[in-house]
């Protein structure tokens, strides 16, 4: 109804409109709740379709994910354990190389230290013009005490070839002969003309070089050695020579069938020359010993031996490359200085029975087999002193630079019979056969850092294999 003195509108609900308004209210509000709750369980309800449709699908991604990650995981344990292998210990207790040590090759920059506050080349090599017109030194000592050595064979002894086999208990065979220690006092006795064992005993002794290599050999007057045996150490290519050099030293590389079939392995080839770049390689075979280190000692120590023709030899270990001009070497080291034998001084001790104890406790020979060596040194009374004759005691013999004369000669042969006697450390024995004749007084004993300059250090690559019998 409207009335218009009051100027609004009423409208008038019945009870029978509200009720019904109520009811709709009522229907839209049930039906919100069974969309929500239809909603709720058609989630799971899908998920539970969609896994039975592709459970096998599923199946076969895991089963790929799982083989991508065992597959990665076995690949980095295979790395990590090659660079474990490479970082191991060898037998001389030093690390394998590594990639760093691999980057040493073929650097020539000098090795320099300061003296006096002033930078200096450790290595005092003439100027390369200079050294192009060095010529192999003719030098007689007429000084020495010994004018001659004599080396036994069993013609020239009394013990028979069955004496001459190999002993129980003792590394002395048919190469070495069976030196008794007798024999071994007699040989520190010093005159003009000297007897004594340095190997190539009997015929049937081993170390067996082709009538070809022997003929090659005899030629060399200076000669840069080395060797690797039972399929140890590669070997580098020699740098830094002048032209000179290369016309008048012999590079020569020792190997035995274990090391030559290695390195064939490894596309290093022996040419029809019978050279792999500028070494000339000399394949020993019946090597004389089981231990591969004391077969090292052959051409280390018995290079006069080897190379009967030689003035001045130049010893070089596997581990390392030869960087510098061999005949500005024999200058510098032996020819300025007035020595007839260069060898590096050791770089972390100087006294033999502390050399020892090093060489136990890093195992690289048994306390037994030192003990004996070192008791006989202290029976005949081997000083502890430092220093011999003002020079450092201990050596670290990787590289040897010497000339080929009667004294230098006897002083290696007495070497050689103290490795094969006692250990094959002969950091042990030189001291002591250095002490022993003291007649050999002109050596070079110079200082680590020398050696460096001489030498791009690689380490040993791999173990030798030993022999297993002979």
């Amino acid at each position: 109804m409207f009335n218009s003195s009051n100027n609004s509108v009423s409208i008038s609900v019945s009870d029978d409109e509200s009720n019904d308004l109520n009811r709709i209210r009522a229907r839209t509000r049930r039906k919100r709740k069974k969309s929500v709750h239809k909603t709720s369980f058609e989630l799971p309800r899908y998920l539970l379709r969609a896994f039975l449709r592709y459970w096998v699908v599923l199946v076969f991604l895991l089963a790929v994910g799982l083989l991508v990650f065992e597959s990665t995981r076995i690949g980095r344990k295979s790395e990590n354990s090659k660079l474990n292998e490479l970082k191991k210990p060898d037998s001389s207790g030093k690390e394998s190389p590594s990639k760093k040590n691999e980057g040493n090759l073929n650097r020539l920059d000098p090795t320099t230290k300061v003296i006096g506050g002033v930078r200096q080349r450790c290595l005092k090599l003439l100027p390369p013009d200079e050294l192009e017109h060095l010529d192999i030194l003719e030098h007689r000592d007429s000084s020495s005490p010994v004018k001659q050595v004599v080396y036994l064979t069993d013609t020239d002894t009394s013990m028979g070839e069955e004496k001459a086999v190999r002993v129980n208990g003792t590394r002395f065979n048919l190469f070495t002969g069976n030196q008794t220690f007798a024999e071994r006092q007699n040989s520190f006795q010093v005159s003009g003309t000297v007897s004594v064992h340095c190997g190539f005993f009997n015929e049937n002794g081993g170390f067996r070089i082709s009538d070809k290599d022997k003929e090659f050999m005899q030629t060399c007057q200076v000669v840069v050695s080395t060797c690797a045996f039972g399929g140890g150490d590669n070997l580098y290519e020699p740098i830094g020579m002048s032209k000179a050099s290369t016309q008048k030293v012999c590079y020569v590389a020792f190997w035995d069938e274990v090391t030559l079939a290695a390195q064939e392995t490894e596309g290093r080839k022996i040419g029809e020359n019978g050279y792999i770049g500028k070494w000339r390689i000399v394949v020993v075979k019946d090597l004389p010993f089981t231990d591969q280190r004391l077969n090292g000692k052959i051409p280390k120590m018995l290079a006069h031996r080897l190379f009967p023709d030689a003035k001045y030899s130049i010893w070089v270990d596997s581990k390392s490359q030869f960087r510098r001009d061999p005949l500005g070497v024999l200058d510098a080291l032996l020819w300025r200085t007035n020595s007839v034998l260069a060898i590096s001084e050791h770089g972390a001790r100087s006294s033999v029975y502390d050399e020892a104890k090093a060489v136990v406790k890093k195992h690289k020979a048994t306390p037994e087999e030192v003990e004996v060596q070192i008791n006989q040194y202290r029976r005949d009374k081997l000083p502890e002193d430092k220093r011999f004759n003002g020079k450092k005691a201990l050596s670290e013999a990787s590289v040897i630079v010497r000339e080929h004369t009667p004294l230098t000669n006897l002083f290696m042969c007495l070497w050689f019979n103290e490795v094969v006697r006692y250990t094959s450390r002969d950091q042990l024995s030189f001291p002591y056969v250095l002490w022993r004749l003291k007649v050999l007084k002109n050596i070079n004993m110079f200082p680590v850092c020398t050696r460096k300059d001489l030498v791009n250090s690689i380490g040993h690559v791999r173990k030798a294999k030993p022999l297993l019998s002979r």
